[in-house]
């Protein structure tokens, strides 16, 4: 792999960028190669802005209540049931993991 070095780096573009990275939870040079990677990018990789949310209601703090996708909750259920067609009946329960945790303490 190549190595690539960026020389005097204003400080407040630096500490900017270290922000950047921690918002994102990844190191500075994950930061860097995530927003190269973006750079080159094809055209046709770019994914399309997402359309700007709808207010369908008000809810009842008074604040609106958006619609920010565009699949209806039986569409979201029918490709889940699609993808998981089996329920999953096997594992701890969370209440058990909870309990084990506190009586470990």
């Amino acid at each position: 792999m190549a190595n690539l070095s960026v020389k005097d780096v204003p400080d407040d573009l630096a500490e900017r960028l270290r922000q950047r990275a921690a918002r994102n939870h990844r190191s500075l040079q994950g930061e860097l190669m995530a927003i190269i990677e973006q750079a080159v990018r094809e055209p046709e990789q770019v994914a399309a802005p997402l359309p700007r949310p709808a207010v369908v209601g008000v809810g009842w703090s008074g604040r609106p209540i958006l619609r920010r996708g565009s699949k209806t909750i039986e569409q979201i259920a029918a490709e889940h049931r699609a993808r998981f067609p089996q329920p999953i009946r096997s594992g701890p329960d969370a209440v058990d993991i909870i309990r084990a945790e506190r009586d470990a303490r």
